[in-house]
């Protein structure tokens, strides 16, 4: 491993914490830039404006959601080892599919995503139907550091408010995504440049708006799942350190500082 990728004591607390780890330019060279021409490609060739929707629901370039220069990002450019550490000494499922989410720019009539957790209460699936993982790492491809450019907004602190809310309020079949107080906030913009990516525990709420610049932003996730997620997946929701064994002791000892949320 090297420098950027290994995880300190303070990465590990950090995580705790905010639910959320950022590195910049953990990706460059050829497989950031394959990864972005294979996009660009497809964009230019096979992009249909009428099913902008569904391509915002679940991903844009469904054919290439296989190819193996973007898989090379995850497998290859840092995401599995920091996953890894996050997870030990549990592993993972084997990551084979990329999800490809582009905001298209200049405000294009392309939907917007509120404040959510994915996979509950998703408005394209019956609200009983949980899709839920355990961490998604994404990486940016293309696209401005700005928060009006279509940046993710994430809510640092808020796995343990959902939890809490998982533990307490919650049904499943309920078909709300997110109780009111985190629904209105407005997050923090993932301010970030083609190479950086974000690693970011399942149960932080995050949401993504309408790209008001004139560069179109793009960004491919991976969802990352405990190799025993389907049997965990609603104990999950309600305990965020179920399936993260060496975090656990930390999470004990550690008391959100915000109690608004």
């Amino acid at each position: 491993m090297t420098s950027s990728i290994a995880l300190s004591e303070d990465d590990k607390t950090a995580f705790v914490r905010d639910g959320v780890l950022i590195r910049r330019r953990l990706l460059h060279g050829d497989r950031l830039n394959r990864a972005a021409a294979l996009i660009d490609g497809w964009y230019r060739h096979q992009y249909r404006a009428a099913h902008l929707t569904a391509y915002t629901n679940r991903t844009f370039a469904p054919e290439l959601e296989r190819h193996p220069d973007l898989l090379a990002l995850f497998h290859h450019g840092g995401l599995a080892d920091l996953a890894r550490q996050l997870l030990c000494p549990a592993l993972f499922a084997p990551v084979t599919t990329a999800q490809v989410q582009i905001r298209l720019p200049d405000a294009a009539p392309q939907p917007e995503k509120a404040m959510h957790v994915d996979g509950v209460a998703c408005p394209h699936l019956d609200a009983a139907e949980l899709r839920t993982f355990t961490l998604i790492a994404g990486v940016m491809l293309c696209g401005l550091p700005a928060a009006e450019a279509g940046a993710l907004h994430y809510l640092p602190g808020g796995h343990w408010r959902m939890a809490r809310h998982f533990a307490t309020d919650w049904r499943l079949g309920d078909g709300e995504q997110t109780p009111p107080d985190v629904a209105a906030q407005p997050g923090t913009p993932l301010l970030a440049e083609p190479g950086d990516a974000i690693v970011m525990h399942h149960l932080v709420p995050h949401r993504v708006a309408a790209n008001t610049s004139r560069v179109q932003r793009t960004m491919v996730y991976f969802r990352i799942r405990h190799t025993d997620h389907d049997r965990l997946a609603l104990r999950a929701l309600r305990d965020p350190w179920l399936e993260y064994l060496s975090l656990r002791d930390l999470a004990q000892h550690y008391t959100p500082a915000d109690h608004r949320l």
